[in-house]
């Protein structure tokens, strides 16, 4: 009897993707870059919630951070933009084509130092997008210089100690009204992938800062960016799962006290399984103190820090129609002459 071999059917997703569909090119980044390992959640992430890429827009700045969208999502819209300024461009792209699913990937030098500004208004603004922060402490195309974000007292790889205080900028996100602020770690790709699929289900900006190891310039002794301190230091708030809305029917049994569900506008429900500690993700004044306690313990607390899915967006606040403007003709768009004749003569 002849028998014919037969290739396995690659698994799909929802859509009907498979996960090469939503790689990228190939990484020209440092091997071991936490970037990287980022970047590979990215791709488990979106192909387990059957996104479509073709309605993703991934937006960057300038350094490391914002070359790595390249690896990944490469069927998706990408717009590699100025230093520092990828919150202007993720707010023009997102308002005028509400359809868009933004991911914003930025660095702590693109968001804590020339970006700062831009950042603090984007949360202010509330634009609907996933903002992600891969943050090793340093600049690592410009040979390692420390960033905002490196602690008091770190050691350059070339010598020379920091001596100002970093900038925290889930702190930062958090007082500027952002709605959604979660932890995580490179070396951490289980809770990794948790928090961003969450982050895509909130409505608003959500912020999630992820310290990234340089393994170049900032991955030694001492160092409070590297794949070691992470480990050691890292504070888990709680155990997370994410249960997308199609998969709410799920339930299971806990025992009482140990867990609490914190249900998305979408339906999708964020399960918090406590560890050994009480801690509560709507207090905003809770976040804040868990912050400050965690910087004078030198604690690397993650998880989900803070989420408020009551703020509206720019689009809702805006009242924007429900067509994205880029397809509205110009007619709809545009006032008639007359109104604006009429508009110009009551100014005059």
């Amino acid at each position: 009897m002849i028998t014919t071999a037969t290739t396995p059917t690659p698994a799909v997703n929802r859509i009907g993707l498979s996960r090469a569909d939503y790689t990228g090119a190939s990484s020209t980044l440092c091997n071991g870059c936490g970037h990287y390992a980022i970047a590979n959640v990215i791709i488990d992430a979106v192909y387990s919630l059957g996104l479509d890429p073709t309605r993703i827009a991934k937006i960057s700045g300038i350094g490391c951070s914002s070359k790595s969208p390249a690896y990944f999502l490469g069927r998706s819209h990408s717009i590699n933009s100025l230093h520092g300024r990828m919150p202007s461009i993720a707010t023009g792209a997102t308002t005028v084509n509400r359809e868009l699913i933004a991911l914003g990937v930025s660095g702590d030098g693109d968001t804590g130092s020339i970006g700062l500004g831009q950042f603090k208004h984007l949360l202010r603004r509330n634009v609907d997008m996933v903002y992600l922060i891969e943050n090793n402490g340093v600049y690592g195309l410009t040979k390692g210089q420390l960033s905002a974000t490196a602690d008091l007292g770190q050691k350059q790889k070339h010598g020379g100690l920091n001596e100002i205080p970093p900038i925290d900028l889930c702190l930062e996100a958090i007082i500027a009204g952002c709605g959604f602020v979660a932890q995580s770690f490179a070396g951490d790709p289980k809770q990794l992938q948790t928090l961003i699929k969450a982050a895509f289900s909130h409505r608003g900006t959500a912020v999630l800062n992820i310290i990234s190891p340089c393994v170049s310039f900032n991955n030694g002794e001492g160092s409070t960016k590297s794949y070691v301190w992470g480990r050691e230091h890292e504070l888990p708030l709680h155990e997370i799962n994410f249960i997308p809305l199609e998969h709410d029917q799920i339930q299971a049994v806990y025992e009482p006290g140990t867990i609490r569900d914190v249900t998305l506008h979408d339906g999708s429900i964020i399960r918090l399984k406590k560890t050994d500690q009480e801690y509560d993700p709507t207090d905003r004044m809770a976040a804040i103190s868990l912050l400050e306690q965690g910087r004078a313990s030198q604690l690397f607390t993650t998880g989900l820090l803070y989420i408020n899915e009551e703020r509206k967006t720019v689009v809702e606040r805006e009242k924007l129609v429900a067509t994205p403007l880029v397809h509205l003709p110009d007619s709809t768009l545009r006032p008639p002459p007359a109104a604006l004749d009429k508009m110009m003569a009551e100014y005059l």
